[in-house]
Parts: C-alpha cells; structure tokens; sequence
C-alpha cells in the first residue's frame, strides 16, 4: 500500500486530477505497443468512430486488411513526418486524408466542427512501459492524445529526498533516445521533470547533452514558483497547462518545429531541427494577451516588459498567429489585420516560417520592403488590400497610424518590438523626418518616438497596441501601460523580468564583476587674460579638455589592453571579445588610434575596430568608420568583429543596444551613463554562449551607486514614480501668459484660422497663421534677454508637457489646445538662445596633475525590493537658466576642487574617524546588513551630519566645508556611505 508521502502517491493524485478535472481517461500501459510507438486500439476506435465514412474507404481499398494498413501506415508517416505533423495535418492515404485529432474552430458557426473536436480522446497513462529492449522500464506519466504519445513526465518526491535534479538525471543517463516513443520528432514532443516545487522541459533526449529549460511561474519577480496554501507549488501544470482545452491549443497553435540552416564559407552544408515548446511565460502572456482583446476588442493597449533572454521573437510570432484568427463570443473577427513593427529583418523569416508550421499557410506574412517604391506607398496598399500580417519597420511606424486612421472602419492590432533599437540611429533619424510636425528632441530614440508617434494618434478606437520591451520608460509606462483596479499607477500588462531570466539562466548578471576606478586631475590656465565664461558651458568645455587630453587617453589604454590581455583574452575558449564605450565620435578616433599605436608598440597580437557615424573633424584630418577600420563597410562590421581576427570594438553611440554578440565578455566605460542607458549598453554583455561563465566591466566614468540606481527599476516590474499631475499644465499657462508676449484674442484668431475647413490647403492660409504670431513675436522681440531666455524655455516646456499629458489625461479644454497649436507656431518663429553657443578650450589650459587609480571592484548586488521606479514628464520648471558668467579662473579652481586630491593627511584621518565611529554604531551596523543601498541612506546620511558635530571641534575647517558646500557633503556623504555599507556587509557574512 502506497504512502500518502511518496512518489508513487504523487503520480496517482496527479493522474486522478487529470481523470477528474482535466478531461483525461485512464490508458494501461499494456495498450501501448512499444513498436510502434501508438496506442493502437485508441487511434483505430477514434479514427472509426469521427470518420466513418473515410474509415469505410480504407476497408474498401485494403480489402479486410484495413487496421493493419492503416497503422502501418500511420507508423511510417510518423517515422518520416513526425508526431507533431501527422497530428496536425493528418494522414495522406488512398486518396483521403484521415485526421488524427481534430482542434478548437476559431468561431462557434460550425457544430459539426466543434462536435469533432470534443471526441478527442486525451490519455493519462502511469507507469509507461514504453522501452522495446528492457520490458522493465517505465516513466511515471504518459499523455496521449488519440492513441499517440505526445508527452512524459518524471515525478520526483521530495519527502523521499528525491527532487527535478534526480528527474532529470534519470532522463539523460536511463531514457534510451532512439526508443520508437522518445525518438525526436517521431515519439513524444515534450518531456517533464517534476517535483512539488518546479518544473522544467526538454522536447529532445540526447544523453548527457540533454538540455532542460525551466517551465515555472515565477515568485516575488525571480524564479521559481509561487506557494500554493491548499495544493503543490507546481499544480499549475496538471491542473492549467494539461488540461484538455489547454493542451490541445498547445498541440495546434504554440508547439512547432524550427529549421536552423548549418553553413559553413557561406554555403548550406546540412539543416538542424529544433521542436519549439513555450517556456510558461510566453505561454500565460500569449494566453493573457488573447483573453484580453477578445474581451475589450480594439482600441485597448498592452505594455509586455520581458528581458532579454526571454524568446521574444516568438512570443511575437504566437501572438501575431493568434490575433490573426481572433474572434470575440459573437464570432467576430476582433482585429481585420496585425501589423508588426521591427528593425529586425530576421523577425520577418521566423514570423513566416512559424505561422507556415502551424496552419501550413503560405501568402499570410507581407513584409514591407520598399522594392518597386516608397514603403508608405507600398504600407498603404497591403493595409487597404487587407494582408493578414504585415511587417514593417520603425521607420515608417507614424504610417501605420496615418493609414488606420484613413479607415476606421478596419481594426487593427500593432505589435511593435521596440526594444531592439536601430545600432547606428538612421531608424530614429529618419522617425524624426517623418515625424517633423510633432515636438521631439534631439536625444529621443526609437523607443520615445513610438511613443510620440502613438500620441498623435488621439482616441484612436481602431487600434490596438501591443508594446514589447525590456525596460519601458515613464512615458512609455503612461502611454501603453495598464492601471489595475487596486491602483492608480499604470504598469506592464505582463512581466518577465531581469532577475528571472538572470535566476533561470537565459542571461548572465552583468553587475557580479564590476570595478571602478577615480582619475585626479589638477589643471591651470595657461593665458594671462582671465576671460568672462558661462559657468556651465564652460566646466562643459573643462571637463572635454581633460577627457580628450593624450595623456589621460594613453594612460586608460594601458590599462584597457593589458587587461584583455591579462584577464580577458583567454576566457570562452579564447574566443572573448571586449567593448570600449567612449563619450564622443572624436573620442572613439583618439581611443581607435591609442589602442592601435599601443599594440604595434607592444608587438600584441591583436586588433581593434570602432564604430561611429558620419565623419569626425580632429586635429585639421577627417575621420571615417570605413576608413579607419581598413576599408570594412559599415554593414560587414558586426560580422567582422565577429571572427577570430578581432577582439576589442570602440564604439560612439553604436551597437550600445540591440547588438547581440554572445562573445562578447569585457566592457570598458568611459562615458557617464545613467538610467535606461545604462541598462541597455551594459546588457550588451549578457548574452550566454557554451564557456562563457562570467562577464566583467571596468569603468573609469561611473559611480557604483549611480550604476545601481540605473539597474533596480528594471531588475523586476518596472514601476513609475509619480503619474502625471493634470495641474502642471495649469501651472505652465498661467506663468506663460502673465509674460503678456501675446493675447487671448491673438491665440484665439490664431485658432480659429488654423481649424477653419476654409484655409486648408489655400495659399493664404500661411499668410492668415503669420500675421496672428507677428504681433507676439514683435514684442518678444523688444523684451530683455532675460525675459526672452525664460519665455522660451516656458513655452518649450509647455508643448513638451501638454503634448505627453494630453494622451494620458483627459482635459476636454479646448483653451489649453488652442495655446498649444499657437505655441507650436510662435515657438518656431523665436531667434534661438544667444548662449547656445558652445564654449571650447585648446591653447588655453594645460594639464598638470593627473592619477589614476581603482576605486573599487566587486558585485553589485541589486535588490528584491524593486526600489524606485522610473520617471515620467512632471516638471513645470522653466528648463535652462541663465548661465552666470564667471572668469576662467573660476572655473579652473572649481573643477580642480571638485577632481583633484586637495585633503590633507588630518582631513583623512578625520574622516576615517568618522567611518570607525559609524561603524561601532550598532543601529547603523544592522541596518546596513538589512537593507537596499538606498534606504540605508535614509539613516546613514542624517547620522553622519550628527558625527560631524559631535567631531567638529577636532577639524573646524572640514567640518566649515561639509556644512557648507554641498558639492563636498555629497562627495564626503557618498564616500563614507560606501564603505561602511561595504564593510559592515563583509561582517555580516
């Protein structure tokens, strides 16, 4: 008699369950033919009694003989179809074809359809005795469908000290692969290892080189699942995954089998087939997705934040397939077309290819691709000629609107892949020619003008948005995001975060070895003028001189290279690669030309390539990507730096995002990064490749903390700090209009000019706009500088906010539109800022002083926490300010305070006091040991301020500076912060 506790227990509550709950029948394994691979007696019973007619047909062809031809035949169909096809599409013999199963319609309109398909016959076998060399081996479970074995599952206990290790041990050492059951393609499709706690798949047995994939939930933003208070932790799976609507949705609409070409000198030597399971993520968003247009139909938006790493490209292609065939409970058709947005050519192949191996037809997927025209010509033909799926690049996304909004009798759903960024920034060069009506910026990327191009778009009802990205924006969360009903705070429709795909392996942790280092200058001027400078601009202009300077170029270089050399070189085989991220174009030329002097210097063997846009003017040469990488084209350098011939690739604002190269070990940083650019370059680490086990960053520009801060929104769901307040706008208008630059009546006019049917299109329509703005760009004109200075940045601030917020917030006033459509023409009739211009210094400072040394080095551990989230446009502030003017002196003096080593031997002991006193504090100790680096802070930096008065009388001077220059309190504060956060965690462990 079996123990409620062991495994045996386990595989019967389960099978019961399915029997029960699931729409499964019991199936003896003595029913099971091991040489054929089939349960036979199920598949001729369910062929006999769903198609009798064909079955009569058979008797008549093979004369009496029909079963044994008939499984015969299914037999070898399998053998060289496979399982999945022949369940699918069926079986072609004597002239008919016999169908194995029979799925779900898409609509309710047909019973005789829907009658088919519940005469399934779904089968839970225990105990499979499926081996036809040793009648003694069996797996725990066996699911059928029809009599053909479509999957296993290995069951372990853990009150029997056995767990999914153990599953998947016995799968690789004692599962004989070329067994008529488990051979690839021909026997089951997917195999299980299970345990009360997690799950995880493979769909090909291969010995030790069997590959599992986890199959969980997740748990708290990891891996792993959720606990259950009245079952297992892994129910989900019998009661949810393989129940029968379920499973066979799987069989028909997610389970395919992709075709991978092996070449070799660029010719196709042989082909590598792949069954394609879903891992549960993209199965439960797909599902989600689905449910949730069928139930609120076009017009509604959906943001899906997943991380890299986790098989976007098909969760794309499984739900452009099911919104393709999507009707609602009056059997509508929900959307008359998908659009699917991306810069990533090879989503066009895999979207056809998956969509053939599921329905087997062709002509579904048009790719836009310009050949015999324009694109937005060729746009607007498919999307009015109909074409199921269209595909199309980021580019020419604002048509998309502009052609659904020309029919709003069509409904559309727009699939838009986003996260991959255009590497060299044409895609968002050529988003912001077509978009040159709406207000942008120049920083705006892909990702930003999607969504501007989104906004314009108003309350479009015809269209649906389904956004994929790895780390949304503020705007992005206000603009796609979902407000549940326990919030007011719009967040991703689903998640599959960074710290899942870190936990389950399908990306590396690009922060476990990063070590920083703090370069020290000291400058002087060099002229005996003393010159008036904007201060801003001009510790701008110090701050290039220093970065640009030989001397602290070559000295990183050392660094870089030996490094590699020492460090890196020899990791993935020997096949590791490094990044150098530099600020500017006319850094990466200097940093090109460094590395490639040091190396033939040194007689390394190594090469370098960079990558930068345009042509760079330095030193009275010009500069090319093409010419200073000997002539490779642009397109040719991603595959390039791909062989063994070159290791390291400077880069300038390209293949920052979007750049997958798995070899790709070491990062050099020397360019302040923040925020969502962080995140992205950095990433470009975390691709996994056989070998590759760690990756590691050295980075000469950034502050630990600060790399923390720009990774914790994006480490699991993201969130938003703050939601758009409707006031500021408010705010905004009444500040503008007490300028009293222009009138009510004047706006108004404007207004009603621009709106007027009359105008459009007539050629006095620009003269009637003109002579509305004239009379405020004339006292624009006659005001101060300062008055002009803070006029314009107002109204800039103005469109910006009131053209985001007017998408997220409903306002219904048509005062605040009319000023809007005003200030955008009166905005571009202003002179541009007289202070604009840039400020540069060459001959007049000289670099005396310069050290570099490591900072610090190590993990960065990131929070469960989820810490802040990201921002959204709030701000009603007037943007730039006046730029006070200052001698060069001035400036000279502050930039060396603020990098240069000025303290002195008791300012350090001092300070070192105050780490030891903080350190002996037992409440600061726990909490250190207890929380995130940011709510540490919370306590530790109004406790420092206390231990500098008690200590003040000991260091007057110190003490003077802490208290009042706020540049030293946040250097001092930051400092001390760190190391006792760092030293009282290394206590702790």
């Amino acid at each position: 008699m079996s123990k409620i506790h062991d495994e045996e227990s386990f595989e019967d509550f389960i099978a019961s369950h399915l029997v029960e709950h699931g729409g499964y029948e019991h199936l003896p394994s003595e029913e099971f033919d091991r040489e054929q691979g089939i349960f036979p007696d199920v598949v001729v019973s369910f062929v006999k009694e769903t198609q009798p007619e064909k079955w009569e047909k058979l008797e008549t062809a093979y004369k009496g003989n029909a079963r044994k031809r008939f499984l015969q035949d299914l037999t070898s169909a399998m053998e060289g179809r496979g399982t999945l096809e022949v369940l699918r599409h069926g079986l072609r013999t004597t002239g008919t074809t016999i169908n194995l199963a029979a799925f779900k319609p898409n609509t309710g309109l047909n019973p005789e359809v829907q009658k088919r398909y519940e005469a399934n016959r779904l089968g839970v076998t225990q105990q499979f005795y499926y081996s036809t060399t040793d009648p003694k081996k069996s797996i725990d479970l066996a699911l059928s469908v029809n009599g053909i074995p479509v999957a296993t599952a290995e069951l372990k206990n853990k009150f029997t000290d056995q767990s999914i290790i153990d599953a998947k041990s016995q799968y690789k050492s004692d599962r004989d692969p070329g067994e008529p059951a488990l051979k690839f393609k021909r026997g089951t499709l997917v195999h299980f290892a299970v345990d009360q706690d997690e799950v995880e798949y493979t769909t090909q047995l291969d010995g030790d080189d069997t590959h599992f994939l986890p199959f969980n939930k997740g748990h708290d933003g990891g891996a792993g699942n959720p606990p259950r208070e009245d079952s297992h932790r892994t129910a989900y799976l019998w009661e949810e995954v393989w129940e029968k609507d379920s499973w066979m949705e799987l069989l028909q609409r997610f389970i395919h089998i992709d075709t991978e070409e092996i070449r070799k000198g660029g010719v196709k030597v042989d082909e590598e087939e792949t069954i394609i399971f879903p891992r549960y993520h993209q199965l439960e968003c797909v599902r989600q997705l689905v449910d949730a247009s069928q139930e609120n139909g076009a017009g509604e938006d959906y943001l899906i934040q997943h991380s890299t790493g986790s098989g976007k490209s098909k969760s794309i292609a499984w739900l452009v397939h099911r919104l393709v065939s999507l009707h609602n409970d009056a059997d509508e058709a929900v959307f008359d077309g998908v659009v699917v947005v991306t810069d990533r050519t090879v989503l066009d192949e895999q979207l056809r290819n998956t969509i053939y191996e599921l329905d087997h037809k062709t002509g579904v997927v048009h790719a836009i691709k310009g050949e015999q025209g324009s694109k937005s010509q060729e746009l607007a033909e498919a999307i009015e000629a109909g074409k199921p799926v269209i595909i199309t690049t980021l580019q020419t996304f604002p048509h998309v609107i502009e052609h659904a909004k020309r029919l709003p009798e069509r409904d559309y759903a727009v699939v838009v892949d986003e996260a991959h960024s255009s590497q060299s920034g044409e895609m968002a060069h050529e988003m912001k020619q077509i978009l040159s009506g709406i207000d942008i910026d120049e920083d705006d990327d892909a990702e930003d003008l999607i969504v501007k191009s989104a906004e314009t778009r108003g309350n479009q009802e015809n269209l649906s948005f389904f956004a994929f990205t790895a780390t949304p924006k503020g705007k992005t969360l206000e603009a796609f995001g979902t407000v549940p009903e326990d919030g007011d705070k719009p967040e991703p429709f689903h998640v599959y975060s960074m710290r899942q795909a870190i936990e389950e392996g399908f990306i590396l942790d690009v922060l476990q070895n990063y070590t920083t280092y703090e370069t020290f200058y000291n400058i002087a001027k060099v002229i005996e003028e003393d010159p008036q400078v904007p201060q801003k601009k001009a510790v701008k202009a110090v701050s290039k001189f220093l970065k640009l300077h030989p001397h602290n170029i070559s000295q990183k270089v050392e660094i870089i290279v030996e490094h590699f050399r020492e460090h890196t070189q020899h990791k993935i085989g020997g096949k590791a690669k490094a990044m150098v991220v530099t600020s500017s174009r006319v850094h990466a030329v200097r940093y090109k030309k460094a590395i490639d002097e040091y190396i033939e210097k040194n007689g390394y063997d190594l090469n370098a390539l960079v990558a930068f846009s345009g042509t760079v003017e330095d030193d009275g040469f010009e500069y090319t990507e093409k010419g200073m990488n000997d002539g490779i084209k642009e397109s040719e350098l991603p595959n390039k730096f791909d062989t063994p011939e070159y290791q390291v690739l400077v880069v300038a604002d390209k293949y920052q995002t979007g750049f997958d190269q798995p070899l790709l070990h070491t990062m050099y940083v020397d360019k302040k990064l923040s925020g969502i650019q962080a995140v992205q370059t950095l990433s470009r680490l975390n691709r996994t490749h056989p070998g590759k086990e760690d990756t590691f960053v050295l980075d000469f520009e950034n502050d630990r903390d600060d790399i923390y801060n720009a990774f914790q929104p994006y480490y699991e769901k993201t969130t938003i700090d703050e939601t758009t307040d409707p006031q500021h706008i408010y705010q905004l208008e009444s500040e503008l209009n007490a300028f009293q630059i222009y009138t009510q009546q004047e706006v108004d006019q404007f207004a009603e000019a621009f709106f007027s049917p009359e105008n459009k299109g007539t050629e006095q329509a620009h003269a009637k706009l003109s002579s509305h703005i004239q009379p405020a760009r004339d006292r624009f004109m006659v005001a101060d500088e300062e008055t002009q200075n803070e006029f314009r940045s107002k109204l800039r601030s103005f469109l910006r906010l009131y053209k985001f917020q007017s998408q997220v917030v409903s306002y219904a006033d048509t005062t605040l539109e009319k000023l809007y459509t005003f200030g955008r023409f009166l905005y571009k009739e202003l002179p541009r800022d007289s202070s604009e211009s840039r400020v540069e210094f060459n001959d007049e400072l000289a670099l005396q002083y310069y050290r570099l040394e490591k900072s610090d080095e190590g993990s960065i551990e990131l929070g469960s926490s989820g810490g802040e989230g990201v921002s959204v446009p709030t701000e009603t502030g007037t943007g730039s300010q006046e730029d006070e003017e200052v001698e060069l002196s001035t400036i000279v003096e502050k930039i060396n305070e603020e990098l240069g080593t000025d303290f002195t031997e008791a300012d350090q002991l001092f300070l070192d006091q105050i780490k030891e006193d903080a350190l002996e504090d037992d409440h600061l100790r726990r909490s250190a040991q207890v929380n995130s680096r940011e709510n540490f802070a919370l306590e530790f930096d109004d406790a420092l301020t206390e231990m500098f008065i008690d200590r003040m009388d000991q260091n007057q001077e110190l003490f003077a500076k802490f208290m009042d220059n706020e540049e030293v309190q946040e250097a001092i504060t930051k400092h001390l912060r760190r190391e006792v956060y760092k030293e009282s965690q290394t206590a702790s462990s």
